[in-house]
């Protein structure tokens, strides 16, 4: 009778701990260091995304060229393209010195050529898949690069994509654009302009609380949806807990080293 009441938690324990495995897994590939003492709670407001822009191509480049440097991705040999522009090609093959990402995130030998990037023009005027997309497309890159297989292995790539966006620092519009809603009539409404979701909501959002946690935000809660300010509570609470209880040393070095 006492559990009558009791919530049920946001993730069972399988996906719970893919989650927290694939972090981990972000956090040994992926530059802690820069992660630690770099990445930003990226928020979908004029601080973040100041530009004015006057086509759609200005667009476009404007907020790739902040996703890839939120991201640590500035010295990468990656381009954005027209749809139009956009052709199959082989990933060169890189060698960073230094560190993987950031301003000392330097090619050893000039790549031979560009990864072209290209982008959905029907997003122009949903911005948060715009950028949730780009994200989700540098983790790929990034994914591509190091060459290592997530937890669970090829199968779950498109998964850890969409995880890696959020270690990224993107989680607020990965949770945002998992679903879009349709609203009343549907006017207004172009299913060509969402973004194409991996992870679900209540994953995306644990994957974000994850980060948040490390990263020490507490402002990112009111930039979510408002129906998912509640499941981001509650997998802010589990994680707490988690953490408190966790024996993984990676889990509590980097527990002690959060900002805030």
């Amino acid at each position: 009778m006492l559990t009558l009441f009791k919530s049920a938690p946001l993730l069972d324990e399988q996906e719970q701990q893919w989650l927290i495995d694939t972090f981990i897994w972000a956090v040994e590939h992926f530059d802690s260091d820069y992660f630690l003492h770099k990445t930003q709670i990226v928020l979908p407001n004029g601080q973040f995304f100041p530009d004015s822009v006057t086509s759609v191509e200005d667009m476009a480049k404007t907020v790739f060229s902040r996703v890839v440097g939120y991201a640590g991705m500035k010295t990468w040999p990656v381009n954005l393209v027209s749809p139009s522009q956009l052709v199959p090609q082989v990933f060169p093959h890189f060698e960073f010195q230094a560190s993987l990402r950031g301003e000392h995130a330097q090619l050893i030998v000039p790549a031979n050529h560009l990864i072209n990037v290209s982008f959905n023009p029907n997003q122009i005027n949903q911005p948060q898949d715009l950028v949730a997309s780009f994200a989700g497309t540098l983790a790929t890159v990034l994914i591509h690069h190091v060459g290592v297989l997530p937890p669970g292995g090829k199968e779950f790539l498109p998964q850890a994509s969409d995880a890696l966006a959020c270690f990224l620092g993107f989680g607020v519009m990965m949770s945002n654009t998992v679903y879009q809603f349709k609203g009343g009539c549907g006017c207004g409404y172009n299913p060509y302009a969402n973004r194409q979701a991996a992870l679900t909501e209540p994953q995306t959002l644990f994957m974000h609380a994850l980060v948040s946690h490390f990263k020490g935000d507490n402002q990112s809660k009111k930039y979510l949806k408002p129906h998912l300010r509640g499941q981001y509570k509650k997998a802010q609470k589990q994680i707490k807990l988690l953490v408190n209880s966790s024996a993984n040393p990676l889990l509590l070095a980097l527990d002690e080293q959060k900002v805030g």
